[in-house]
């Protein structure tokens, strides 16, 4: 049997590099950026207020209560050929420009309008003593032009979005999101809810896969079902290979007379074959065909999703441009016993994860057979366990967390 890192390692190696593409901002959430991004101007891009107030000039607020002379009025959006003189306020409004010779902003409710008359003009008491910059916003204050916002790598989020917003970008180079195309195949499959004749099954694989790359950032192709003809299998491969970046099967990747998976691509792909020192998803293929990677899965419900987490998913996300590859380990507690028995193979056990007092716990999600989907669903973690006899109530184990 194959070790698991060496597997691991191996997918990786042969994942092809991230391509760069131009995206629209609106559409780049969750994307790698591909470029550092400097900044283009300044942001602000001039001295403005963060109050409703009096723009003045802080030395003339000194002894407050003093009474200032109302010289106009400033609102967003608009200038106003306006100085502020000694013994001089002005009225303004949040985002407004601060007009020549003012250096403060007094909030309006620490003042009082004594008297106003038609264009803004008037007297206003200010009650307060305030400092220079007092409420401003300074040109530059948040970002300088030509710093360095972003480096390439930062994976975008609606902050990030937001900050390039501020900067005019209205597109953002990435590393492209891989199209992801999902092919389930076998007789046995039923896609639809029609009546089950004797020995048929319902297909879980491709909607469970479907989803989980959608879930992780890619983008997902169905491919459909195919039944067990090499031809039909041929054909739905190579469509795949034309439309999408990456490749999913699940089923015939073990040794079994019927799995013609494995005859097609032996035949049009560069493919390896391997038995994965794990439990559940021992069988795993991977390989190239056009230089297009393909994953194939096992055809057991849960080693096919458990086979995604550890091999596709991470594979994917190299492919996307990400360094950070693998779900997140963390040491938990178990509350319950996990038990297996040695065999030479690293178990993943499906665990529901709780944080609390400062610490992780984990119990079992339910039944742990390759086919009861159930504990997957029900599953936040992955408990590892090596070889041996398990983990017993109290001891710590590693998982990787699923959410």
């Amino acid at each position: 049997m194959v070790p698991l890192d060496e597997a691991q390692a191996y997918v990786r190696a042969q994942c092809p590099n991230p391509t760069v593409a131009s995206v629209l901002l609106s559409r780049s959430l969750g994307h790698v950026l591909a470029i550092d991004v400097e900044a283009p101007e300044n942001v602000p891009r001039f001295d403005n207020t963060a109050m409703d107030g009096f723009a003045v000039r802080a030395a003339d607020t000194t002894g407050a209560p003093i009474r200032l002379r109302v010289v106009g009025t400033l609102s967003a959006g608009t200038t106003l050929d306006l100085k502020i003189e000694r013994g001089e306020a002005a009225r303004i409004m949040t985002g407004a420009p601060l007009p020549a010779g003012a250096d403060a902003i007094v909030m309006l409710e620490q003042t009082s309008q004594l008297a106003r008359s038609a264009d803004g003009s008037g007297e206003v008491e200010v009650e307060v003593s305030v400092p220079v910059g007092n409420h401003v916003r300074f040109t530059g204050e948040d970002l300088k032009f030509g710093q360095t916002v972003f480096l390439a790598g930062t994976v975008i989020t609606p902050g990030h979005i937001g900050v390039l917003a501020s900067l005019g970008q209205t597109q953002v180079r990435v590393f492209a999101r891989p199209r992801v195309g999902v092919l389930s195949t076998g007789d046995e499959l039923v896609a639809d809810s029609r009546s089950l004749s004797p020995g048929q099954i319902r297909d879980s694989n491709r909607p469970g896969l479907l989803a989980l790359v959608a879930a992780s950032g890619f983008d997902p192709v169905d491919l459909g079902l195919v039944r067990d003809n090499e031809s039909d299998i041929e054909d739905a491969l190579m469509k795949g290979v034309e439309d999408c970046d990456a490749i999913l099967t699940s089923g015939g990747v073990s040794v079994g007379d019927f799995d013609y998976v494995k005859i097609v691509l032996d035949r049009i792909g560069e493919m390896r074959w391997m038995q994965v020192a794990i439990r559940p998803s021992k069988p795993l293929a991977f390989g190239t065909i056009d230089d297009v990677p393909v994953f194939g899965l096992p055809g057991n419900p849960v080693s096919s999703m458990v086979s995604f987490e550890l091999f596709a998913r991470p594979g994917l996300r190299a492919m996307a441009g990400h360094t950070v590859l693998d779900r997140r380990s963390v040491q938990a507690i178990a509350e319950g016993p996990l038990d297996r028995r040695p065999d030479g193979k690293i178990h993943f056990v499906r665990v529901t994860v709780e944080y609390r007092d400062g610490c992780y716990f984990v119990a079992s999600a339910g039944g742990q057979g390759s086919h009861q989907l159930s504990a997957m669903a029900g599953a936040d973690g992955l408990a590892i366990l090596p070889d041996g006899s398990g983990v017993g109530v109290g001891d710590v184990v590693a998982v990787l967390l699923l959410d």
